[in-house]
Parts: structure tokens; sequence; C-alpha cells
């Protein structure tokens, strides 16, 4: 009699602390639900997760839980990519975007095991980034929530890992604040997909595969993570007080005002022209620079880049969810 019971891979990061309680956590989820006994992974500097995940795929799991950071979570996913295993999310960084994004438990790591065992599964698209090097070399990374190049990458490049490891968000603010003052716009081409090229000059651009980040800020509120398109928001301002006007529309405007006909209108009466927020949605784009900048991709960063460019892949990674 053939067994036909199911297994999954767990890997974790093992920076992120109580490895131990969170085995005994899914040990027993899965004996509950009629699982076999979890494969265990653990990430290291040399591979972050993508090898290790397609490891578990090779030894026929069923499902992969990536327990750890953004950047463990955008590893495993670029691992399971187009494998039809989906990925269950055990979030323990400072961010958490996918699992903010698509409602998941941020904290409560029983629900977020239960969910994994008991869900649903829901395709979702996976961002490509194919990033083309000074030396005229190219990589393809994967991202799942956001990419960016300007003030945000500048950030990334410049956060203090003790201070993230200490007071989580707060270094974000700490690395902005020593990265504001040196903040210039920058000339940038860009290309939609089947359209002309433009020039622009920005102080950040993004590229989105769902819109909201930490604090419930709304990036792109209009982003869907699985309509299998980009969405870019185009920041340009030079001063401190454009990026205090860029934060009150995010903050405040981008959410329930956004979201009436009223709201609209009192977003239109009270606009400033500190500065401009421009949103694009293509299913590709293509970006040239003037100027070799950094980049990241889900709050990594990705080092010097002379151009790069963005797509998705749509419906490529599996999620469970409620």
């Amino acid at each position: 009699m053939t067994n036909t019971a199911r297994r999954a891979a767990v890997v974790y990061n093992p920076v992120k602390g109580r490895i131990d309680e969170l085995r005994r956590q899914i040990d027993t989820a899965a004996a509950l639900a009629g699982w076999e006994e979890s494969l265990w992974f653990e990430t290291s500097v040399e591979d972050p997760g993508r090898g290790i995940t397609r490891e578990a795929i090779a030894a026929g799991v069923d499902m992969v839980f990536a327990a750890g950071g953004d950047g463990t979570v955008r590893s495993v996913a670029e691992g399971l990519r187009d494998s039809h295993v989906p990925l269950a999310l055990l979030p323990r960084g400072t961010g958490n975007l996918l699992a903010r994004n698509l409602g998941l438990p941020i904290s409560n790591t029983a629900d977020a095991i239960s969910i994994a065992f008991e869900g649903t599964t829901r395709f979702i698209d996976l961002g490509i980034a194919t990033l083309s090097r000074t030396d005229g070399s190219f990589e393809e990374h994967g991202f799942l929530v956001m990419a960016g190049m300007g003030i945000d990458a500048d950030i990334m490049a410049n956060t203090n890992d003790a201070l993230k490891k200490s007071f989580g968000w707060l270094a974000y603010v700490d690395a902005g604040l020593r990265a504001l003052p040196d903040a210039k716009p920058f000339r940038i081409r860009y290309q939609l997909e089947n359209k002309p090229v433009h020039s622009a000059h920005v102080s950040t651009v993004l590229f989105g595969n769902c819109g909201t980040l930490t604090g419930g800020l709304e990036m792109m509120p209009d982003a869907v993570i699985d309509d299998g398109m980009l969405d870019v928001a185009v920041l340009q301002t030079s001063t401190a007080l454009g990026w205090l006007d860029i934060w009150r529309r995010l903050r405040f405007e981008n959410g329930r005002l956004r979201r009436s006909s009223i709201g609209r209108r009192i977003i239109s009466a009270t606009s400033g022209t500190a500065s401009t927020i421009t949103y694009l949605r293509s299913a590709g784009i293509t970006v040239s620079l003037e100027k070799p900048r950094a980049i990241e991709l889900d709050g990594d960063g990705f080092g010097i880049v002379a151009g790069v460019r963005f797509a998705t892949d749509a419906g490529s990674l599996g999620v469970r969810v409620r």
C-alpha cells in the first residue's frame, strides 16, 4: 500500500532565534494534520534560501515554510518559482511585508502554522528584476513586494544591522535621517511595455508587485499581487519639505481618503506643490540610468546597477493563505 502522507520542509534563518520552540510547534501541527515529520534546512550567508529550497523540492516535499525576514522569504520564493510547491510564511523579521499584503499573521506563530496546514493555496505573481551591472554582466533576481532606486535603496545601504536587530523599523528612520541630506534627484530613461521611451528626473522610483509597507503605508494603493502587472511609483522632490509632503500623502491620502469620491476631492483641494507622485502600470518596464546607482529588492541591497528590467512571472508562486 502506497504511503500518501505529505511532508513539509522548513527553511529557517538561524539568527532569528527560538528554533527549538518553532520545531516543537510545527512537529505537533504536522502530526495533528496527518503529515510526516518535516525536513529542516538552515540558511547561510552563502545560501540564504534559494538553493536549499530546491533541495527540499527535490526531496519531494509538499510545502515549504520560510521562517525568517523578508530576505529569507524572497530567497525561498525564488527557489519555489514555477514548482507548484506552495510557500508557507512564518514571519520573523522587521518588515514581514508579504504577510502584511496577504493579510497573514505577523506575530502569532501558532496561527501562521495553522494556516499553512489547514488553509488554501493562492497563486501570486513573482516580480523579476534583471540587473545590468557596470561591467556589462546581467543577473536575474526575484522579488515579492517592492524594488527601488533612490533614497529607499540608499536607506537600505546605510541601515545599521545591529540597530535593526535591537530596534526594528526604527533603524530605517536612523538611516533615512542620515541619507536625506545627500538625496538628490537623478535622471532616468524608462520604457513601459510597448510604449515610447521617456526621460525624467526622479528622487526615487519604486516598482511594486503589491503596495503596503510597514506601518500600513499604502505606497501603491491600486497594486494587486496576482494581476500580472507591475505598479510603478515615481517620486519627485528636491527638498526636505517635499519628503514630508510625500509622507503625508502616503500616510493619509492613499488610505481611506483615496477610496471615496469625496476623499479624492479633498486630496485634489489640499495637495501641495512641494512634491509629486506619479503612478504607472505595465507588465514590464526597462530603466537605464545616467549614472550607476544602488538598487534594493524587498528591502535588501543588491549593489550598483547601470540599468534594470522589471517584469512579473504571473501566477508562478503558490502561497498558503486563510
